[in-house]
């Protein structure tokens, strides 16, 4: 399986949430700027509440998905390894999971990846492991095949 590949799915993911997050943040600011004070006072002071928890909730989404987009240009260059780290594509008894961000269930080369952040549950318990190696999720048993 092409890990390249994976990486330019999972930075397609994260510049589509970036733009949506961009545009959505110019909309709630032009929306609010286009606000003109009415005669009821405190319908107006609600509305430009609600505009402004609008603008901040956007800013947040716009910061995550920036965020995320530096850890994916961060294990775009990492090195190969034997080791599970953030880049890993992960092989398992229960399905096969690159460690990058979380982009959720990704359909690739006919196959279905879970795309994962190390800080998620079980981004944590893949961090460190190597292939062989086994480990309990949620209930499941995972038998780790191979590591690229």
């Amino acid at each position: 399986m092409n890990k390249e590949g994976l990486y330019q799915l999972c930075l397609t993911f994260i510049e589509q949430r970036i733009q949506t997050a961009e545009t959505a943040l110019a909309q709630a600011r032009e929306a609010s700027n286009d606000d003109t004070k009415s005669s009821a006072g405190d319908k107006y002071e609600t509305s430009r509440e609600m505009m402004q928890q609008d603008i901040d909730r956007n800013k947040r989404l716009l910061i995550d998905a920036q965020e995320n987009f530096k850890v994916l240009e961060a294990i775009g260059h990492a090195p190969l390894s034997d080791t599970i780290s953030g880049g890993s594509l992960v092989h398992t008894s229960q399905g096969i999971f690159y460690v990058s961000i979380s982009a959720g269930q990704l359909q690739f080369e006919g196959q279905t990846v879970f795309a994962i952040s190390a800080a998620s549950p079980i981004g944590k318990m893949l961090l460190g492991k190597k292939k062989d190696d086994r480990f309990n999720f949620n209930g499941k048993d995972y038998v780790i095949n191979s590591v690229a």
